[in-house]
Order: C-alpha cells, then structure tokens, then sequence
C-alpha cells in the first residue's frame, strides 16, 4: 500500500498524463495553423469559394483544438509548483525565462491575433485579415521554441551557474540557453512532425467526406494538400531527426545506447541497428536479436567506423562521476517508444505516397478499404508523436535536469502520496471529460462538413464569407 501511495511515483504519473494528454493539441495546433493560413492564402489569390470553404472548415477544427489546448496547458504548469516544489525552486531562475518568453511574447501575441482573425471577417480589409491567420501561425512556432528551449535544459543544461549557498541553477547567459544545442535540433524536427499530424488529420476529414461521395469540390484539393503536406513533412522531420539523433549523442549517450539496447560499447559493424532484440531479465545484457550492421554507426556519427558507447560501460562511467545509483532509463518503453514513432511515421509516408498515386489525375478509388486506411491515419500520427515525446522524456531517466538533479529529487518534500493520488484522480476525470467533448465537437465538425459561403462582391468579384460565427 505505501508503494502505491508513494509521491514521487504518483507524482510522475500524474506529470506524464496530463503531459502527454496535452501534448495531444500542441502539434494539431501547430500545423492547422498554417495550414489554414495557407488555404486562406489559396482563396485571397484567387477569389475561389471552394478555399474559403476549406478555410473556414479547418480553421473552426483549429479553433476547437486550440481553446482545449489552452485549459490543459494552465494545468500543466501549475503542477510545478504543485507537485515538484523542489525542482522548480532548482531551476526556476533559469526556466522560467522562456516560460515568461512563451507566455509574453508568443501567447499574448498568439490570442491576440487570433481574435481579430475571428471577428475580422467582415470587418478588416482581406489582405490584414489574412495577415492575422499568418501571425497567429507563426505565434504557435515561437511558442514551441520557448517550450522547446526550456526542456532542452533539461535534457543539455547550459547558461547556468551553480549558486553554492542557494543551491539553485541560476541563469547567468540567455543567448545559450536560448541556442541550446539540443533545443536547435528538437525545434525543427518537432515542427515538422506537428505538420505530419495536420496533415493527417486533413486526409482523414477530406476521405471520410469522399468515401461518401461528399463535397467533392472542397475535400479533393484538401486531401491532395494533406497527401502532399505529409510527404514534404515526413521528409523533413526524418532530415531533422537526423540532427536530433547526433546532439543526442554528443549530449545523453545513455538514451541513445537505451533506444538500441547496447549494452556494450560498440564500433563499425557492431555498432548495428536493432530492429529487435530481446535481453536478460536483469537487463544488462542480450538474449537474441535482429540487426543491421553499420547503421547504428552511421546515424550516432555519420560514420561508418564509428563507436557508440554501451549501458553498462556509461553505467559504470556515471557510477564514478555522480555516485552510486541506477543511471539506465526503463529499457523497453525508450527502447519501443523509438521504434514505434519511427515505424509509424515511415508508415505514414507510406500511406501519403500511395494516396497520391491512387488519386492521381482526379481519380477517386472505388474500394472501401481506401477510404478506411485514409481515415485512421490521423489517429496513428497522433500516437507517433505522443511516442516520440515519451521517448524524449522517459529517456532522460533517472535526471529531470541532466547530471544536476535526479527526478526524485525534484518532487515536493510535504506533499503526501495522497494528496497527489487525489488530485490524479481528479485530473484524469476531468481530462476524461474533456477528451470527450473535444473528440465529439471535432467529429461533429468534420461531419458537418465545410459551411456554406456568401454571393460574390459587386465589385471586386471575391466571395465574401456568409457568417462572421464559428
């Protein structure tokens, strides 16, 4: 029973569902809005209905995603304060920086803009109006940046100095923080798997309307959009994983030697790629497994004589630099975590590359099977980003700041396991209740298909929108 009412664990597993539970709008987020300012910008170029109409539909998509995202994120960082007292009195100086930064600078700016984008329809010339739907978009990127630079020092701590008699990290240069090497990496790559989860959902809401045969005017240049979007993000976000994978390295080896299960240090053709592997039940070595040689090389170092460091050789190495203690992540959720998310996510281009073949030349496959596939691929990119940022952070175990304070240091010193247990229920109640009203109200939407506009301008020619209400 005390196990069970342990703080520190209830703690994490508290952070970890409503982490990952909002996690879940940030990309949506992210990329519907700038896909909506790019088919906004399709219908102010060339006065077709059929934009707006696309526009208007993923953009009030957009705006349900959004609102919901907003109450799960004032939760989020209130459990800093909440649950991990320690930490935050640790770091607080340092992360709070672009904390402040994200809520200041991008958030404020973000709302901002999207409230005249709501309520500028008929009111502000179209050329501002659309100005608005593309700075609310880059709002949302330079919001991830400072969300993104504040948990890279968690993962690469720079710009800090140790204050002895206070026994915080205190902030002493904002441009490295700001440039951390892991936060440069993480950045792009993160953008683009958020562009890979619009697209999805944009293919899944265009196919489940053409399944049935449904505004076909709309839905066929938004699934080609999402087909494309998916292709030309996939892409990318494999690019940047690159990047990522080598400040991995050269930052956290033991989350690298954790996602491929080395558990020795290894070079050239031993230095393989596991694409499956089982090991011993203490974890400390290898049972069986299925491997390529040489690419584990190639992607820690760009190198195909290169070496990896092991488990049990950092293990060792961290034993003597910090002291005794477990320094290894839990194996197999790092390990599956980054299988699934790149499995998936090559699925998904997969997926794009045979949509765009099937519909090429206006074609509309007959099969219903088709359309199935199309729909659930949003769902499946949702869950290969959500694995990608478990992969992120149950990495970095047993640290919450790398090499400067263990996870179990961080948690609040008079908070009872109970207290924690019922604030984790409640919580996952609520979010209960709200993951079902933003799934319904977005199946609603997307069932409800894009709404009708208003007649052409006398005088310009351009199709104004019908209503001002969402």
């Amino acid at each position: 029973m005390n196990d069970l009412l342990d703080p520190l664990l209830l703690a994490r597993w508290q952070f970890g569902l409503t982490t990952v539970y909002h996690f879940l709008f940030v990309p949506i987020t992210i990329g519907l809005a700038t896909s909506t300012a790019v088919f906004q910008t399709a219908w102010y170029r060339t006065g077709k209905s059929e934009y707006l109409r696309i526009t208007r539909f993923f953009g009030n998509i957009f705006l349900i995603n959004f609102a919901m995202g907003v109450v799960t994120g004032i939760v989020q960082e209130f459990q800093f304060g909440m649950n991990w007292s320690e930490y935050s009195r640790f770091v607080g100086d340092v992360f709070g920086a672009p904390l402040a930064m994200e809520g200041l600078l991008a958030f404020f700016f973000e709302a901002t803009m999207i409230g005249l984008w709501i309520f500028g329809w008929d009111k502000l010339p179209r050329g501002i109006h659309l100005a608005t739907i593309w700075a609310t978009a880059i709002g949302t990127i330079l919001s991830a940046y400072f969300i993104l630079a504040a948990n890279a020092f968690m993962q690469n701590p720079v710009g800090y100095e140790l204050n002895a008699e206070s026994g915080r990290a205190e902030l002493v240069d904002i441009g490295a923080l700001l440039t951390n090497r892991v936060a440069l990496a993480a950045f792009p790559h993160t953008i683009a798997a958020s562009f890979m989860v619009a697209a999805g959902l944009i293919i899944s809401a265009a196919a489940w309307h053409l399944a049935r045969n449904q505004h076909i005017d709309t839905m066929r240049p938004a699934l080609k959009y999402g087909l494309w979007l998916m292709v030309g993000s996939g892409i990318l976000t494999t690019l940047f994983g690159d990047q990522l994978s080598l400040a991995m390295v050269a930052t956290q080896p033991m989350k690298m030697a954790a996602a491929e299960a080395t558990f020795d240090t290894v070079c050239g053709a031993d230095a393989s790629f596991s694409i499956f592997t089982l090991g011993t039940p203490d974890g400390s070595s290898e049972l069986f497994s299925i491997r390529i040689p040489y690419l584990l090389s190639f992607l820690s170092t760009h190198t195909f004589d290169g070496c990896v460091e092991g488990i049990n050789d950092l293990q060792a190495q961290y034993t003597e630099q910090f002291g005794p203690g477990d320094y290894t992540p839990i194996l197999w959720v790092t390990y599956w975590a980054f299988r699934w998310m790149i499995g998936l996510g090559l699925l998904h281009v997969v997926i794009a590359v045979v949509g765009l073949w099937v519909t090429r030349k206006g074609r509309m496959p007959k099969q219903a099977w088709v359309w199935k596939v199309a729909i659930w691929s949003f769902p499946l990119s949702l869950l290969a980003m959500s694995v990608g940022w478990v992969f992120t952070e149950m990495g970095r175990q047993p640290w919450i700041v790398f090499s400067l304070m263990k996870t179990e240091s961080g948690v609040s010193p008079y908070v009872t396991g109970l207290d924690v247990l019922i604030s984790l229920v409640a919580f996952t109640l609520i979010y209960g209740i709200l993951a079902v009203v933003e799934v319904r109200l977005i199946i609603q939407a997307i069932r409800k298909g894009p709404p009708e506009v208003g007649d052409p301008d006398p005088e310009t020619g351009k199709i104004e929108p019908a209503t001002t209400v969402y």
